[in-house]
Protein backbone atom coordinates (compact mmCIF):
# COMPACT_ATOMS: atom_id res chain seq x y z
CA UNK A 1 0.00 0.00 0.00
CA UNK A 2 2.29 2.38 0.59
CA UNK A 3 4.78 1.68 -2.78
CA UNK A 4 0.96 2.12 -4.41
CA UNK A 5 0.56 5.42 -2.77
CA UNK A 6 4.08 6.96 -3.59
CA UNK A 7 3.62 5.66 -7.10
CA UNK A 8 0.00 6.97 -7.86
CA UNK A 9 1.75 10.34 -6.69
CA UNK A 10 4.65 9.98 -8.95
CA UNK A 11 3.03 8.72 -11.76
CA UNK A 12 0.04 11.19 -12.01
CA UNK A 13 -3.04 9.16 -11.77
CA UNK A 14 -5.16 11.98 -10.75
CA UNK A 15 -4.28 13.40 -13.98
CA UNK A 16 -4.33 10.92 -15.62
CA UNK A 17 -7.25 9.36 -14.77
CA UNK A 18 -8.59 13.30 -16.01
CA UNK A 19 -7.31 12.78 -19.14
CA UNK A 20 -9.26 8.90 -19.21
CA UNK A 21 -12.62 11.03 -17.96
CA UNK A 22 -12.24 13.67 -21.20
CA UNK A 23 -11.64 11.01 -24.00
CA UNK A 24 -14.29 8.62 -22.63
CA UNK A 25 -16.56 10.99 -22.75
CA UNK A 26 -15.49 12.08 -26.00
CA UNK A 27 -16.20 8.57 -27.02
CA UNK A 28 -19.63 7.98 -25.33
CA UNK A 29 -21.89 9.91 -27.58
CA UNK A 30 -20.27 8.33 -30.98
CA UNK A 31 -20.81 4.91 -29.53
CA UNK A 32 -24.06 6.26 -28.31
CA UNK A 33 -25.42 7.03 -32.12
CA UNK A 34 -24.14 3.79 -32.95
CA UNK A 35 -26.09 2.06 -30.56
CA UNK A 36 -29.17 3.86 -31.00
CA UNK A 37 -28.90 3.62 -34.82
CA UNK A 38 -28.89 -0.44 -34.52
CA UNK A 39 -31.47 -0.47 -31.91
CA UNK A 40 -33.54 2.10 -33.57
CA UNK A 41 -34.02 0.49 -37.08
CA UNK A 42 -35.46 -2.35 -34.60
CA UNK A 43 -37.62 -0.15 -32.41
CA UNK A 44 -39.97 0.32 -34.16
CA UNK A 45 -41.40 -3.18 -34.02
CA UNK A 46 -39.50 -3.69 -30.14
CA UNK A 47 -39.33 -0.29 -28.98
CA UNK A 48 -39.22 -2.19 -25.43
CA UNK A 49 -35.75 -3.48 -25.86
CA UNK A 50 -32.90 -0.44 -25.60
CA UNK A 51 -35.25 1.14 -22.70
CA UNK A 52 -35.11 -2.23 -20.74
CA UNK A 53 -31.39 -2.20 -21.82
CA UNK A 54 -31.15 1.36 -20.05
CA UNK A 55 -32.84 0.49 -17.63
CA UNK A 56 -29.51 -1.60 -16.67
CA UNK A 57 -27.55 0.75 -17.38
CA UNK A 58 -28.89 3.30 -14.53
CA UNK A 59 -27.98 1.07 -12.13
CA UNK A 60 -24.67 2.62 -12.01
CA UNK A 61 -24.96 5.66 -14.48
CA UNK A 62 -25.99 8.81 -12.27
CA UNK A 63 -29.67 9.56 -12.07
CA UNK A 64 -28.66 12.95 -12.97
CA UNK A 65 -27.08 11.94 -15.95
CA UNK A 66 -29.38 9.76 -17.17
CA UNK A 67 -31.83 12.11 -18.94
CA UNK A 68 -29.21 13.32 -20.95
CA UNK A 69 -28.42 9.91 -22.39
CA UNK A 70 -32.55 9.41 -22.84
CA UNK A 71 -32.47 12.13 -24.75
CA UNK A 72 -29.53 11.16 -27.43
CA UNK A 73 -31.35 7.87 -27.58
CA UNK A 74 -34.42 9.35 -28.36
CA UNK A 75 -33.30 11.57 -30.89
CA UNK A 76 -31.06 9.27 -32.75
CA UNK A 77 -33.61 6.44 -32.41
CA UNK A 78 -36.22 8.60 -34.50
CA UNK A 79 -33.96 8.96 -37.34
CA UNK A 80 -31.69 5.97 -37.76
CA UNK A 81 -30.92 5.29 -40.89
CA UNK A 82 -28.37 2.34 -42.40
CA UNK A 83 -26.09 5.28 -43.54
CA UNK A 84 -26.07 6.81 -40.07
CA UNK A 85 -25.27 3.09 -38.91
CA UNK A 86 -22.26 2.86 -40.74
CA UNK A 87 -20.92 6.45 -39.82
CA UNK A 88 -21.73 5.61 -36.20
CA UNK A 89 -19.60 2.73 -36.27
CA UNK A 90 -16.56 4.29 -37.88
CA UNK A 91 -16.94 7.04 -35.78
CA UNK A 92 -17.34 5.30 -32.16
CA UNK A 93 -14.35 2.90 -33.11
CA UNK A 94 -12.12 5.72 -33.81
CA UNK A 95 -13.03 7.78 -31.00
CA UNK A 96 -12.98 4.56 -28.66
CA UNK A 97 -9.70 3.77 -29.92
CA UNK A 98 -8.20 7.22 -29.12
CA UNK A 99 -9.47 6.19 -25.54
CA UNK A 100 -7.45 2.85 -25.36
CA UNK A 101 -4.45 4.51 -26.58
CA UNK A 102 -4.83 7.05 -23.69
CA UNK A 103 -5.20 3.93 -21.47
CA UNK A 104 -2.18 2.80 -23.39
CA UNK A 105 -0.03 5.80 -22.55
CA UNK A 106 -1.33 5.71 -18.77
CA UNK A 107 -0.42 2.29 -18.24
CA UNK A 108 2.95 2.81 -19.88
CA UNK A 109 3.98 5.25 -17.34
CA UNK A 110 2.84 3.05 -14.37
CA UNK A 111 4.99 0.05 -15.88
CA UNK A 112 7.52 2.82 -16.29
CA UNK A 113 7.98 1.80 -19.98
CA UNK A 114 8.36 3.80 -23.12
CA UNK A 115 5.94 3.05 -26.14
CA UNK A 116 8.12 1.09 -28.67
CA UNK A 117 5.24 -0.45 -30.84
CA UNK A 118 5.08 1.57 -34.11
CA UNK A 119 2.10 3.87 -34.24
CA UNK A 120 0.29 2.42 -36.80
CA UNK A 121 0.83 -1.28 -34.75
CA UNK A 122 -0.32 0.45 -31.66
CA UNK A 123 -3.71 2.42 -32.96
CA UNK A 124 -4.50 -0.74 -35.23
CA UNK A 125 -4.14 -2.73 -31.31
CA UNK A 126 -5.89 -0.26 -29.79
CA UNK A 127 -8.88 -0.41 -32.24
CA UNK A 128 -9.10 -4.43 -31.92
CA UNK A 129 -8.96 -4.38 -27.93
CA UNK A 130 -11.44 -1.78 -28.33
CA UNK A 131 -14.10 -4.12 -30.60
CA UNK A 132 -13.27 -6.66 -27.93
CA UNK A 133 -14.52 -4.15 -25.45
CA UNK A 134 -17.62 -3.45 -27.00
CA UNK A 135 -18.26 -7.42 -27.40
CA UNK A 136 -17.94 -7.93 -23.89
CA UNK A 137 -20.04 -4.99 -22.49
CA UNK A 138 -22.85 -6.45 -25.35
CA UNK A 139 -22.61 -9.35 -23.69
CA UNK A 140 -22.96 -7.71 -20.28
CA UNK A 141 -26.18 -5.78 -21.28
CA UNK A 142 -27.68 -8.99 -22.71
CA UNK A 143 -26.86 -11.35 -19.95
CA UNK A 144 -28.94 -8.93 -17.82
CA UNK A 145 -31.33 -8.35 -20.40
CA UNK A 146 -32.10 -12.80 -21.29
CA UNK A 147 -32.12 -12.85 -17.45
CA UNK A 148 -35.05 -10.53 -17.50
CA UNK A 149 -36.36 -12.02 -20.20
CA UNK A 150 -36.39 -15.58 -18.70
CA UNK A 151 -37.40 -14.79 -15.54
CA UNK A 152 -40.83 -13.34 -16.67
CA UNK A 153 -41.38 -16.30 -18.82
CA UNK A 154 -40.75 -18.25 -15.99
CA UNK A 155 -43.29 -16.43 -13.76
CA UNK A 156 -45.70 -17.52 -16.45
CA UNK A 157 -45.15 -20.61 -17.22
CA UNK A 158 -43.53 -22.05 -14.23
CA UNK A 159 -46.33 -23.15 -10.98
CA UNK A 160 -46.77 -23.43 -8.31
CA UNK A 161 -45.61 -19.45 -7.77
CA UNK A 162 -43.02 -20.14 -5.49
CA UNK A 163 -41.04 -21.94 -7.39
CA UNK A 164 -41.33 -19.05 -10.38
CA UNK A 165 -39.84 -16.97 -7.52
CA UNK A 166 -37.19 -19.12 -7.09
CA UNK A 167 -35.82 -19.54 -10.54
CA UNK A 168 -36.16 -15.93 -11.03
CA UNK A 169 -33.75 -15.51 -8.50
CA UNK A 170 -31.47 -18.03 -9.46
CA UNK A 171 -31.39 -16.89 -13.23
CA UNK A 172 -31.13 -12.98 -11.84
CA UNK A 173 -27.98 -14.02 -9.66
CA UNK A 174 -26.31 -16.20 -12.24
CA UNK A 175 -26.57 -13.58 -14.78
CA UNK A 176 -25.21 -11.33 -12.07
CA UNK A 177 -22.30 -13.68 -11.48
CA UNK A 178 -21.64 -14.16 -15.11
CA UNK A 179 -21.75 -10.07 -15.90
CA UNK A 180 -19.08 -10.09 -12.64
CA UNK A 181 -16.89 -12.62 -14.45
CA UNK A 182 -17.06 -10.38 -17.86
CA UNK A 183 -16.27 -7.22 -16.11
CA UNK A 184 -12.98 -8.83 -14.72
CA UNK A 185 -12.61 -10.61 -18.06
CA UNK A 186 -12.80 -6.48 -19.36
CA UNK A 187 -10.13 -5.53 -16.99
CA UNK A 188 -8.01 -8.47 -17.53
CA UNK A 189 -8.27 -7.27 -21.68
CA UNK A 190 -6.71 -4.28 -20.63
CA UNK A 191 -4.14 -4.57 -18.60
CA UNK A 192 -3.00 -6.91 -20.89
CA UNK A 193 -3.33 -5.36 -24.40
CA UNK A 194 -2.59 -1.86 -23.40
CA UNK A 195 0.87 -1.42 -21.60
CA UNK A 196 4.03 -2.05 -23.72
CA UNK A 197 5.24 -4.94 -21.61
CA UNK A 198 6.44 -8.34 -22.82
CA UNK A 199 4.64 -10.72 -20.86
CA UNK A 200 2.98 -14.30 -21.66
CA UNK A 201 1.24 -14.78 -18.64
CA UNK A 202 -2.71 -14.20 -19.01
CA UNK A 203 -4.42 -13.83 -15.77
CA UNK A 204 -8.24 -13.15 -15.72
CA UNK A 205 -8.28 -12.01 -12.16
CA UNK A 206 -5.50 -9.76 -10.86
CA UNK A 207 -5.84 -8.49 -7.28
CA UNK A 208 -5.95 -5.12 -9.40
CA UNK A 209 -8.95 -5.78 -11.26
CA UNK A 210 -10.50 -7.20 -8.00
CA UNK A 211 -9.73 -3.68 -6.05
CA UNK A 212 -10.62 -1.80 -9.32
CA UNK A 213 -13.90 -3.50 -10.10
CA UNK A 214 -14.61 -3.10 -6.07
CA UNK A 215 -13.09 0.50 -5.85
CA UNK A 216 -15.58 1.31 -9.03
CA UNK A 217 -18.80 0.16 -7.86
CA UNK A 218 -18.11 1.84 -4.65
CA UNK A 219 -17.71 4.72 -6.34
CA UNK A 220 -21.07 4.82 -8.81
CA UNK A 221 -23.32 3.76 -5.32
CA UNK A 222 -21.41 6.61 -3.66
CA UNK A 223 -21.50 9.39 -6.38
CA UNK A 224 -25.27 8.09 -6.78
CA UNK A 225 -25.78 9.00 -3.35
CA UNK A 226 -23.86 12.23 -3.01
CA UNK A 227 -25.80 13.79 -6.69
CA UNK A 228 -28.84 12.56 -5.03
CA UNK A 229 -28.89 13.77 -1.68
CA UNK A 230 -26.43 16.31 -1.72
CA UNK A 231 -25.16 18.03 -4.82
CA UNK A 232 -27.07 20.25 -6.85
CA UNK A 233 -25.69 20.51 -9.60
CA UNK A 234 -28.32 21.29 -12.09
CA UNK A 235 -28.51 24.51 -9.80
CA UNK A 236 -25.05 25.00 -9.97
CA UNK A 237 -24.26 24.16 -13.18
CA UNK A 238 -27.64 25.38 -15.00
CA UNK A 239 -27.64 22.80 -18.34
CA UNK A 240 -24.12 21.49 -18.42
CA UNK A 241 -24.46 20.01 -15.08
CA UNK A 242 -25.52 16.46 -16.81
CA UNK A 243 -22.19 17.09 -19.03
CA UNK A 244 -20.08 17.35 -15.24
CA UNK A 245 -21.42 14.66 -13.64
CA UNK A 246 -21.04 12.03 -16.79
CA UNK A 247 -17.79 13.26 -16.62
CA UNK A 248 -16.92 13.21 -13.42
CA UNK A 249 -18.09 9.38 -13.38
CA UNK A 250 -16.08 8.21 -15.97
CA UNK A 251 -13.37 10.36 -14.06
CA UNK A 252 -13.71 8.10 -11.30
CA UNK A 253 -13.55 5.28 -13.49
CA UNK A 254 -10.79 5.86 -15.11
CA UNK A 255 -9.12 6.14 -11.80
CA UNK A 256 -10.02 3.06 -10.35
CA UNK A 257 -8.58 1.17 -13.57
CA UNK A 258 -5.40 3.24 -12.99
CA UNK A 259 -5.13 2.51 -9.75
CA UNK A 260 -5.77 -1.57 -10.41
CA UNK A 261 -3.21 -1.49 -12.92
CA UNK A 262 -0.27 0.23 -10.14
CA UNK A 263 -1.57 -2.61 -7.69
CA UNK A 264 -0.45 -4.55 -10.07
CA UNK A 265 2.36 -3.03 -11.19
CA UNK A 266 3.87 -2.51 -7.57
CA UNK A 267 3.02 -6.42 -6.79
CA UNK A 268 5.08 -7.63 -9.70
CA UNK A 269 7.92 -5.61 -9.21
CA UNK A 270 7.85 -6.88 -5.64
CA UNK A 271 8.34 -10.44 -6.92
CA UNK A 272 10.98 -9.56 -9.36
CA UNK A 273 12.84 -7.50 -6.34
CA UNK A 274 12.35 -10.95 -4.58
CA UNK A 275 13.72 -13.03 -7.09
CA UNK A 276 16.76 -10.53 -7.00
CA UNK A 277 17.81 -11.14 -3.36
CA UNK A 278 17.14 -14.81 -3.55
CA UNK A 279 19.76 -15.39 -6.21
Amino acid sequence: MKHTWRSLLEDNLVGRAAELGFYFIFALFPCLFTVTSLLGLAARSASHIYYLLLGYLSIVLPRAAMGTVLDTFDQITSSSTSGKLTFGIVASLWSASVGFSAIQDGLNTIYKVKETRPYLVARLSAIGATILLLVLVTLILASLLGADYFGRMGNVRIHPHFVAILANYTVTILSWVFSIWLLFLIFAVIYYFAPDVKTSHWRWFTPGSAVGILGWLLACMGFRIYVHLVGDYAGTYGSLGAVIILLTWFYLGGLMLLLGAEINSEIEAAVVARRVLRH
